[in-house]
């Protein structure tokens, strides 16, 4: 089976560099911006429509200017402001020696998802790793996805998305692929749940479980 995980919240908590180059976009810009910890719903959806929320509406057209100010810190300093989560890349070795074939499937630009994978020496467990564009293409997760699949050959019932946003759910389940919720990230299990996700899970330890019984099942129905 393709595992298509995404980066953010799933595979590294980002919470430092991501709210850090927040805060240096919104005070470049004048504004004040919110605390770390009000910051946090901003991880996992596409930046550029989170900056037009904390923006307003009498600044929203701002927003790439904000996004580009974001990225002037994250190329440099934010992206290594990241840790890989415990028992990640534990789990990543045993799916990979079970023999399933790993992907990564972030909104994060690929240049920078790339360059945090290669820092945290997470590239080997993946045969592909794709994210959005610079200017905002391929940002939605459900577009994301279908390039994905399109490009990597892959059956949509030959893959499952492992996610912590309904993001990421709502992306597979429109693209027909199944979603596996993960809890450790920055979603709760409601919002899965409720975007589509047809279990959640607890801890890294639990992924080769959850992926053994979403085999087991979808044989089973054949």
């Amino acid at each position: 089976m393709h595992l298509l995980f995404d980066l953010d919240g799933t595979l590294t908590d980002p919470f430092l560099g991501i709210t850090r180059c927040i805060q240096h976009a919104l005070e470049d810009l004048g504004q004040s911006p919110p605390s770390a910890e009000s910051l946090r719903w901003c991880i996992g959806p596409p930046l550029k429509k989170s900056f037009v929320l904390l923006l307003g509406p009498k600044n929203e057209n701002l927003a790439d200017v904000a996004l580009a100010k974001y990225r002037e810190r994250f190329s440099t300093i934010g992206l290594i402001e990241n840790d890989v989560y415990p028992g990640i890349a534990e789990a990543l070795d045993t799916l990979q020696q079970s023999g399933q074939i790993l992907h990564v499937a972030t909104s994060k630009p690929s240049v920078y998802a790339k360059r945090i994978a290669d820092h945290f020496g997470l590239t080997k467990y993946f045969r592909s790793i794709h994210g959005s564009e610079l200017d905002g293409t391929r940002s939605d997760k459900t577009t994301l996805i279908s390039h994905l699949l399109l490009r990597e050959g892959i059956p949509s019932g030959d893959a499952l998305m492992i996610g912590d946003r309904e993001h990421d759910m709502i992306g597979a389940r429109r693209n027909r692929v199944a979603g596996l919720g993960v809890l450790w990230g920055y979603g709760n299990q409601d919002e899965l749940v409720r975007a589509g996700a047809f279990a959640c899970i607890a801890s890294p330890s639990n992924l080769l479980e959850a992926v053994s019984n979403r085999l087991l099942r979808s044989t089973l129905k054949h």
